[in-house]
């Protein structure tokens, strides 16, 4: 019996959708349209998060020796550095590479007074996560032959914008999600609304509730997955699109920590996010659209 009864809502929510032909074309167009939106801006979304991951990545504080150090202290410097919970590398400057930086960076002219002797070994430690730059420059303060710090705010700047970027995504998916349920709701009200009479007789011979919703959940469904499959493919063939004409444009390759996710990087969770999207979309919209005709 209880196969029957799933039978039933399964091939009831099917012959809904194929018989108003009408308004199941409506709604998928608008759940297309909202999840295309929301596609677009999901996938913009993880490649400004890439992005800023990169740029974080590529920052370092620069930590300096004290003078006259010996080649092992340098060595057990950059040892207990790297022990330093958050530390993801450390990277050893030498005088002479200081030197020839500046030497590069200026000209021979400006440095031909400098020697190398000068510059004291530094540090160039990378972390783990931008948050714990404070701590990790406060257990660095205690290191032995620590001399001095790059004070520079570009760290603390940065994990700011980081921040900032990841609330801003996901305030604004949040808000589309709202604005998909209330439109698709109100679209397959209207679909609703076509067949109240038939919502009345069903209640009328003792239907319950659930009994008469679920056929049309499940439409709802199906009108979402279907809408899923759709703006996924409209999304994929946009997204990579845009990616062609990024990597053809020199300008923007130059920009230091921009690179494009690849589409086969982002398909397995944004196919995983439309299913659940779309058919979350479906029943939501059936649940809200059916209250009025099963209350009365």
């Amino acid at each position: 019996m209880k196969y029957n009864v799933i039978g039933y809502f399964l091939s009831e929510g099917f012959r809904n959708v194929l018989k108003n032909k009408k308004s199941t074309i409506s709604c998928i167009g608008v759940m297309c349209v909202t999840m295309l939106m929301f596609g677009l801006f999901f996938a913009i979304g993880r490649n400004i998060t890439h992005m800023m991951n990169n740029i974080e990545d590529a920052q370092a504080i620069q930590v300096n020796a004290k003078d006259n150090i010996t080649q092992e202290q340098v060595e057990k410097m950059r040892t207990d550095i790297l022990a330093i919970p958050g530390v993801a590398d450390v990277k050893v400057v030498t005088p002479e590479e200081a030197y020839n930086q500046m030497k590069e960076n200026l000209g021979a002219e400006a440095v031909e007074a400098v020697e190398p002797e000068i510059f004291p070994y530094a540090y160039m430690v990378t972390l783990t996560d931008l948050e714990l730059s404070d701590s990790v420059r406060e257990q660095i303060s205690q290191v032995e032959n620590y001399d001095s710090m790059d004070d520079t705010n570009t760290i603390t700047m940065l994990a700011a914008i980081g921040r900032g970027v990841r609330t801003v995504t996901g305030i604004i998916l949040v808000i589309l999600i709202l604005i998909s349920v209330f439109i698709i709701s109100n679209t397959i009200k209207l679909t609703v609304h076509a067949r109240r009479k038939e919502i009345s007789i069903m209640k009328y011979v003792g239907a319950t509730n659930s009994f008469i919703r679920t056929p049309f959940m499940i439409e709802g469904i199906i009108m979402g997955i279907a809408a899923s499959a759709i703006s996924l493919g409209f999304v994929g063939a946009i997204y990579n699109w845009c990616t062609i004409l990024v990597a053809q444009n020199e300008t923007i390759q130059r920009i230091n920590g921009f690179s494009m996710l690849q589409f086969q990087g982002l398909f397995p969770s944004l196919i995983i996010v439309f299913i659940i999207l779309g058919a979350g979309l479906g029943i939501i919209g059936s649940a809200v659209s059916m209250k009025k005709y099963l209350d009365v």
